[in-house]
């Protein structure tokens, strides 16, 4: 299936679970169309852009360790992602991977996710908690950061203070998950 083929096919992908994992499972079967499915993604203007994040959180989110050949592209890019129905399933994707990471089983992520990574998911989180994102995003960054700060003795002090700053404006889910973080970092 060429990249065109592909982005004819996300026009089918929708919010229903049953189309993103079909299409999720498409690809796991298929890994040469990780990377076209990765072109599609950064497409960041593009309304199809949306629909390859989709497929590619659920592909991730079934086999985390798919994504190690294309972990380079994929994090080099994700800042660039800027559409609010793309960012939510890239911000899930760190989550997969830093939560993989820190998996207390062995698993290829651990050898895989290298500091670079780390480094550019830090900065896609911290820009999802500072920017005007919506609650997803910043809960899935809130989670990456919190993880992370166990290697990174910077990022909690720092997670810390967004939280308490911008707390009192925020929704309900954001101050519940805002309250676990806080609880997890002062212990």
């Amino acid at each position: 299936m060429t990249t065109d083929q592909l982005y004819k096919e996300l026009n089918y992908v929708n919010h229903s679970r049953e189309k993103r994992l079909h299409y999720a499972n498409l690809v796991i079967d298929n890994p040469n169309l990780i990377p076209k499915l990765l072109d599609i993604l950064f497409m960041v203007d593009d309304k199809i852009s949306p629909r390859a994040a989709w497929v590619f959180e659920f592909m991730c989110g079934k086999n985390i360790e798919a994504a190690i050949p294309y972990l380079d592209t994929f994090t080099k890019n994700m800042h660039r992602v800027h559409l609010d129905s793309a960012v939510r399933p890239v911000a899930k994707v760190c989550e997969y991977l830093v939560t993989a990471y820190y998996a207390k089983t062995d698993n290829k992520i651990k050898y895989a996710l290298t500091k670079a990574h780390q480094e550019k998911i830090v900065e896609s989180c911290f820009d999802w908690m500072i920017n005007d994102e919506k609650i997803a995003p910043k809960a899935y960054a809130m989670n990456s950061l919190y993880l992370l700060g166990k290697d990174y003795d910077w990022i909690h002090p720092e997670l810390v203070m967004i939280l308490e700053r911008d707390y009192q404006m925020q929704s309900s889910g954001f101050k519940a998950r805002a309250r676990h973080i806080l609880k997890k970092v002062k212990s």
